[in-house]
């Protein structure tokens, strides 16, 4: 036997050691348990944004958690149940921000397309557009131009006309009857193609996302920067043209073709098996009015004004059409017993020839072929003796196709490059909203009711009383 002892330092030592020990242990188990709470909310809230709305995903590439999760009972408190079914139960989550695809007139749809446009075509796609841009712009100067002096042409001519008709109808012909018959009765009447029925197709406006009061959500989001830039407007609006119909039909992606069989061969235009609202999606964009009809003469009436100011200026430039006018404006105004009023009525004689034209232009667009940007002598369709009878069903069938120039689709890109991205991005929304609604059991689906961005703040007891609160944000990017 030995004897043994042990100091009251040496003690006091040991003691210390232990606790310190302990301690050591019981905050790396508190800090453990951090982390698991951590992983367990990171996770959750992967699995919660693996749920997204399949169909917003398979047509228009979008995602978003539809949060009434098919119920069209909207409450945050289905997002934190599906949390705590995901493996959080124990952890207290509070929605301190939630972003839906409609905030901020559609800036978190924005995002998802043009991120999914520069992902799938490349930013060099759009840089190829961007250069055409300057001449786009100067478009929209001709059409104001255009529309400025219309109306007053149009009443000069009702009153040219009005004076021939008394006492010289049968004597000649009348050259402006065709621009009073397109104001009496619209545009589309007379470009339509013969093949081509009018669609009567409507939808309730009131009831569309951009017009009814929105479901909205709250706190700061990072979002992305240049969003109206003109690289991301150029790829926006082209998201736009091969997502949505219009009247000229829309080309179908390379991987439609795959999976698509209603596709025509002659010009490959994608056929929507299921029925849509409108059948003139790209024109409502552009118009915004309840009816295909209304919504297509509007998109007309713009492309008429912009084909006649182009076409006018390519009259002033022609010398032999010119000398043809001005022969036509002293035979009438010989006959009218004015001939100080030359100059004028070979003006409005130029200016209804245009008109004319513009309405060959419109026919070849919507059969699907390309017209010339700025026309010349030889690619000149109407002549001044057809002018009178432009607007006949006999005429209908002439179309000048050409390889060059302008299709339906390019002017329609120019519009909506044209148009304020807001009101495109709003009525995008209304377009796919119906579009999924129209689908079996899918009449419960709002687009301003899928989250595309969420931050949760997360309390977890750790220890005892001790708490952890800590914060967590997901979102589609």
């Amino acid at each position: 036997m030995k004897k043994g002892e042990i100091t009251v330092f040496l003690s006091l030592t040991v003691v210390l050691l232990v606790s310190f020990i302990l301690g050591m242990m019981n905050a790396a188990n508190i800090q453990l348990m951090k982390n698991q709470a951590r992983i367990d909310v990171d996770s959750a809230l992967y699995s919660l944004f693996g749920e997204y709305q399949t169909d917003l995903l398979e047509e228009y590439h979008i995602f978003g958690i539809e949060e009434t999760y098919g119920t069209g009972n909207l409450q945050e408190e289905n997002l934190l149940r599906r949390m705590h079914y995901f493996g959080t139960k124990g952890i207290v989550h509070e929605i301190k921000g939630i972003q839906y695809l409609t905030d901020l007139d559609g800036m978190g749809l924005r995002e998802q397309i043009i991120t999914y446009m520069e992902q799938k075509y490349g930013i060099e796609y759009a840089r190829n557009l961007a250069g055409m841009t300057g001449e786009w712009e100067e478009v929209e100067i001709q059409e104001k131009e255009a529309k400025e002096n219309q109306n007053q042409s149009i009443e000069e001519m009702k009153q040219m006309s009005e004076e021939m008709e008394k006492d010289h109808q049968e004597e000649i012909e009348n050259p402006f009857d065709c621009m009073e018959q397109i104001e009496a009765n619209g545009i589309i009447s007379y470009v339509l193609p013969k093949d081509k029925r009018l669609s009567g197709k409507e939808i309730n406006r009131d009831r569309q996302v951009s017009v009814r009061i929105r479901v909205a959500g709250r706190g700061n989001f990072p979002a992305r920067k240049n969003l109206s830039g003109t690289e991301e407007r150029l790829l926006f609006n082209e998201y736009v043209l091969k997502n949505l119909e219009n009247a000229a039909g829309r080309e179908a992606e390379p991987d439609e073709l795959e999976d698509q069989a209603a596709v025509s061969d002659g010009n490959k235009i994608y056929q929507e098996e299921r029925k849509k609202s409108l059948d003139y999606e790209v024109e409502y964009l552009l118009a915004g009015k309840k009816s295909d009809k209304e919504n297509l003469e509007s998109v007309l009436m713009k492309l008429f004004l912009i084909r006649m100011g182009v076409n006018y200026i390519c009259l002033q430039k022609d010398s032999g059409r010119k000398a043809e006018a001005e022969v036509l404006a002293v035979t009438i105004c010989t006959l009218l017993l004015m001939p100080e009023g030359t100059e004028v009525v070979k003006q409005l004689i130029l200016a209804a020839w245009a008109g004319g034209e513009s309405v060959a232009d419109l026919r070849t667009l919507l059969a699907g072929q390309r017209v010339p940007a700025i026309k010349t002598s030889e690619n000149w369709s109407v002549s001044l003796a057809e002018l009178p009878l432009i607007l006949s069903s006999d005429k209908r069938a002439e179309v000048k196709e050409t390889e060059k120039g302008l299709s339906y689709k390019d002017y329609l890109r120019i519009l909506l490059f044209l148009k304020d991205t807001k009101e495109v991005t709003m009525r995008l929304a209304d377009r796919i909203e119906e579009n999924i609604r129209s689908q079996p059991e899918k009449e419960y689906f709002r687009i301003d009711q899928c989250v595309t961005k969420l931050e949760i703040e997360n309390k977890v007891t750790v220890y005892g009383d001790i708490s952890y609160t800590f914060p967590a944000y997901f979102g589609y990017q």
